[in-house]
């Protein structure tokens, strides 16, 4: 079952991933994606994309997000939010739909992008049978 989480908040996150994508690092994709992740304390935490010259060492606006979240002490995701420079919205990567997996296997994940357009599902839609600390008790 999802989070509830309300209108107010959202546009918070919303907002929050928008202003995180002016901070990536992007210069090899030019494309600065924005994240922003609603823990269980209420604390907001934001994130951007930081590319490296060794492209495999890139790291993801959701998962800079998560992990900052992370070092910060919180350990529940209850919700994420996505920017893209796009006309339509992007869901997570592959990569980054498993590390919200870990915190929070029924977060609601809005992207939202350049235009008005938006998309909201949840991360047990977008992962279906995701591979979770409960698989290696």
């Amino acid at each position: 079952m999802a989070n509830k989480i309300s209108a107010p908040i959202c546009r918070r996150l919303e907002k929050a991933a928008r202003t995180a994508a002016k901070k990536s690092y992007s210069p090899y994709s030019q494309f600065p994606v924005g994240a922003a992740v609603l823990a269980a304390s209420g604390k907001i935490y934001a994130g951007s994309n930081i590319e490296n010259a060794s492209y495999g060492l890139c790291n993801c606006a959701e998962r800079t997000a998560i992990f900052t979240a992370v070092a910060a002490g919180e350990r529940r995701v209850l919700a994420v939010a996505v920017y893209t420079p796009t006309a339509q919205p992007t869901s997570p990567c592959g990569a980054c739909r498993q590390v919200i997996n870990e915190f929070g296997p029924t977060a609601l994940v809005i992207s939202v992008c350049a235009s008005k357009e938006r998309q909201e599902t949840t991360l047990d839609l977008l992962l279906p049978g995701a591979f979770g600390p409960e698989a290696l008790s």
